[in-house]
């Protein structure tokens, strides 16, 4: 694998500076993961920055109950601003970060973090810009949770899944959308069942498709 193609390609923030991409290129590693590996887990010191070359991650807060708060996706060239700030601070990440789709992900040594951010101005933009992204999509997520109704909150979510996964199909169960909805699954089937009367989505096995 040419990482350093895979960088210039996905990257397009950081790809102005061949400096930057060389020295990424010297430490990173690149490697497949499968849907639903724990990439992070939560309450444990982070040991690579991820680069999400293809593929979508989870990042999630579990709660005791087994209900999911759902904070934000990772998406192709994109990586986790949460795994950066434990990264930097030394502290283990309160969050599990879990593959949501088969991916590639190039992955850069915690130790090497530091000389990278020390040395090249441009990974430091891709952190800020990063930074602002995902808190919007948080702030997005709060005001879904927070002020819509719960039937206007499964529309969304199904949207904004839709939209991440660049098709009209979503392979969840109801558990699972209840789950990151914090709602229960009888109330999510309730819902689907009315979208499925009112002809806006198909339900089967573990499938929504958005009509």
């Amino acid at each position: 694998m040419d990482i350093l193609h895979v960088l210039k390609t996905h990257f397009s923030t950081i790809s102005s500076s061949l400096l930057l991409l060389q020295d990424i290129e010297k430490v990173a590693l690149f490697q497949q993961f499968k849907k639903e590996t724990v990439l992070l887990k939560e309450d444990s010191y982070v040991q690579f920055i991820p680069l999400v070359v293809k593929g979508l991650v989870k990042v999630y807060k579990e709660e005791e109950n087994g209900n999911e708060v759902l904070l934000y996706y990772i998406k192709p060239g994109e990586s986790c601003i949460m795994s950066i700030m434990a990264a930097e601070k030394n502290v283990p990440i309160n969050v599990k970060g879990v593959v949501e789709e088969d991916a590639e992900i190039i992955l850069i040594p915690v130790k090497d973090i530091h000389p990278i951010r020390k040395n090249h101005n441009k990974w430091n933009a891709f952190v800020y810009e990063l930074f602002n992204d995902k808190f919007d999509e948080v702030i997005e997520m709060i005001k879904i949770l927070t002020f819509s109704n719960k039937q206007k909150r499964l529309e969304d979510y199904l949207k904004t899944k839709a939209k991440l996964n660049n098709s009209n199909t979503i392979l969840k169960s109801h558990q699972q959308i209840a789950n990151e909805l914090g709602s229960s699954r009888e109330v999510i089937s309730r819902l689907l069942k009315k979208l499925e009367k009112d002809g806006k989505v198909a339900l089967s096995q573990r499938q929504i498709t958005i009509l």
